[in-house]
């Protein structure tokens, strides 16, 4: 009777999910937090974070935790791609079962619509480097670990794992009709300039199409190089957290920052649909204030984010006022490119997120219609090139004050 009484009073004090069990906690996303950016015309705009980690591996969390800071920043989908071959708290955490990571984070999203994507991190030295599985059926099908001969040897059971050829692994990842991409490949002893090369195995398996995509943002880091790279070899464009540590610790998103992400542009929010969006380079990197993508991707989401609320004359003056209205999460800066010129300003805006900004336009020349055409300063379709976005309007007669 005395243990019946003592686990009532615990379960009143910790509920369920306190002992790392169950659905995560705060499932609600934060407004102050959230990833918030338009649905195009043709397609649901899919927040993704591919790229995470937990102590199933060599980050400093549980899946439940990663489940949790997901769902307050408003994701749609995240994968937990624990290194398959490094391994740093075995000793702590056995785990014959790679996908051990994937099952705890399925369990803790629960009746929540995050989708959780099974992933993995093929993890070598140079030049093979990094790349991350994702949409695989099981992850110990990537690793040849062997029983570990002393646990606590992290150095030793890394090693060992490396003597399986990293080809074996990528082959292995794509029967499984993995979605396979290279990991933040400007890390390396072999490019301490952090420019990211094309080794020759990077190339033949993109000859192969074994290798998808390509992280041009990952944690604080933007790679022009990767960006080139994805564009001459058709590349998806990624953008990840990689995070290790506490997502607020990180990215501090209570002091307005965000986790690097990627937004897929997807037929509908499932795992089929992202990954048929992934393998068409349907993605927009956003990272810290900067949209990078393709701009055939780019510019539909552009055009959803900023709209033409409202012109009209400012009085009996010349001087027409305009509305522009961001439902993004960017703060875009515009860069103006007609001959018209702007009341009380230069030629360069920013309407902030999700926010609308007023600004006066002296036109060119007269013209029942008024058009305006903008550079996007903190967006890129590629290395040092900006997408454009135009408005036109037709103008109303002058609105003159009341006697």
């Amino acid at each position: 009777m005395r243990l019946i009484r003592s686990v009532t009073i615990l379960s009143m004090l910790f509920p369920a999910a306190a002992f790392g069990h169950g659905e995560a906690s705060n499932p609600a996303a934060s407004a102050a937090r959230s990833i918030d950016f338009p649905d195009t015309n043709e397609y649901l705009t899919i927040v993704v974070d591919p790229h995470t980690h937990s102590v199933f591996s060599d980050g400093h969390v549980w899946p439940r935790i990663r489940i949790g800071e997901a769902l307050r920043d408003g994701l749609d989908a995240i994968a937990i791609t624990e290194h398959l071959e490094y391994q740093p708290h075995l000793a702590d955490i056995p785990h014959r079962d790679r996908n051990r990571s994937y099952q705890q984070a399925v369990e803790a999203a629960g009746t929540s619509e995050l989708v959780v994507i099974a992933g993995s991190e093929i993890t070598r030295s140079a030049p093979v480097g990094h790349m991350n599985a994702l949409f695989i059926q099981d992850a110990n099908k990537l690793v040849q670990f062997g029983e570990p001969t002393d646990a606590s040897d992290v150095s030793a059971n890394y090693e060992r794992a490396n003597q399986w050829p990293a080809q074996e692994a990528v082959v292995n990842a794509n029967a499984q009709d993995a979605f396979v991409f290279w990991n933040h490949s400007w890390w390396s002893d072999r490019t301490p300039n952090a420019r990211t090369e094309l080794t020759d195995f990077h190339k033949n398996n993109i000859e192969k199409g074994l290798l998808h995509g390509i992280e041009i943002a990952n944690g604080g880091t933007y790679s022009e190089e990767s960006f080139q790279i994805a564009l001459d070899n058709d590349l998806t464009l990624i953008g990840v957290s990689d995070v290790h540590n506490l997502i607020d610790w990180d990215y501090t998103p209570h002091e307005g920052g965000h986790r690097p992400v990627t937004l897929v542009f997807a037929k509908e929010k499932t795992q089929a649909a992202i990954r048929e969006a992934l393998f068409d380079q349907r993605t927009v990197v956003w990272f810290k204030n900067l949209l990078v993508g393709r701009e055939k991707v780019l510019t539909p989401l552009l055009e959803a984010s900023l709209t033409l609320k409202s012109a009209a004359y400012a009085g009996t003056s010349e001087v027409v006022v305009v509305s522009l209205s961001n439902q993004s999460d960017a703060d875009l800066q515009l860069l103006n490119t007609t001959r018209h010129t702007f009341v009380g300003g230069a030629d360069l805006i920013e309407v902030p997120a999700h926010d609308t900004f007023q600004f006066g336009v002296k036109r060119a020349e007269k013209s029942p219609n008024l058009t305006l055409k903008f550079d996007v300063q903190n967006a890129l379709s590629a290395p040092k090139q900006h997408p454009s976005i135009q408005f036109s309007t037709q103008l109303a007669e002058q609105i003159r004050p009341a006697d």
